[in-house]
């Protein structure tokens, strides 16, 4: 009986559906997180009869033909790239991407990696990594003496010291863009990978060739709606449960013809 191998793809389907939304809810409150959406796709269909073919009794070619589906599979689980809203935090080294763009980011490997988590911090000799420490690319190093680190929308880094009144430029910050940020392969902390799908990084400064500017002491939420979430959980829930019934019902039907005599 087809329904039961069916309403098992379902099942499955409504289950990655499920743990897709769990992983929005549990990101709600991380910077930079882009909510994610579990797309799917038809599986294969038996052609018991082909739609075109001829009719052996008349010889009238068949309008539809009887195509019986298999069930369904998962095709991706998309990335909606929509900014979320910007929090003032008031910090020297928060800055928010406001538009398209990824901070570039060394990891211990040697390995680039992308971000738009802009809490960045300062190590005890002044360079700017993330919070889990990895350093920022192009690398900028704070003095020692400096009184306060001021960051423009171009990227540009200046510091302030205490014996003078002019600021002295100290690095600045590069921005990546991607032809499709959806491919782009999640490693987890917030990081991103460059992969085949996503294509090459394009660096730039920010605020040039379609990349956002940088807003200091700013901080992107999280784009994850919760009503959104909430309602969508609601119907994988109820979906679940039909393809159960499905299960429960294919079963009573092979226990009643077991007892036909």
């Amino acid at each position: 009986m087809r329904a039961l191998k069916i309403a098992a793809t379902g099942m499955l389907a409504q289950q990655m559906r499920v743990e897709t939304i769990s992983n929005n809810l549990a990101n709600m409150s991380t910077t930079g997180y882009n909510a994610r959406r579990a797309e799917f796709a038809d599986l294969h269909y038996q052609q018991m009869t082909r739609p075109g073919s001829i009719n052996a009794s008349d010889g009238t070619v068949l309008p539809t033909g009887v195509q019986l589906g298999l069930g369904v599979r998962p095709s991706a689980v998309s990335v909606n790239l929509s900014q979320g809203s910007l929090s003032a935090t008031g910090g020297d080294l928060d800055i928010a991407i406001d538009g398209n763009g990824y901070l570039e980011v060394t990891l211990p490997s040697g390995q680039t990696a992308y971000t738009r988590d802009g809490a960045l911090k300062r190590t005890a000799e002044g360079v700017i990594v993330t919070s889990d420490g990895y350093t920022v690319s192009p690398e900028i190093v704070i003095p020692a003496d400096a009184r306060s680190v001021s960051i423009n929308a171009d990227g540009e880094v200046y510091v302030y010291f205490a014996d003078t009144t002019a600021a002295q430029q100290i690095g600045q910050f590069d921005l990546a863009g991607f032809t499709n940020a959806k491919g782009l392969e999640a490693l987890g902390s917030n990081l991103f990978a460059e992969t085949e799908a996503s294509g090459p990084a394009l660096v730039s400064t920010p605020g040039l060739d379609g990349l956002g500017p940088l807003r200091q002491g700013f901080l992107e939420d999280s784009s994850v709606d919760a009503v959104r979430e909430i309602t969508d959980l609601i119907a994988a829930q109820r979906g679940y449960e039909m393809n159960s019934k499905v299960i429960s019902a294919a079963d009573q039907m092979m226990s009643a013809m077991t007892q036909v005599r």
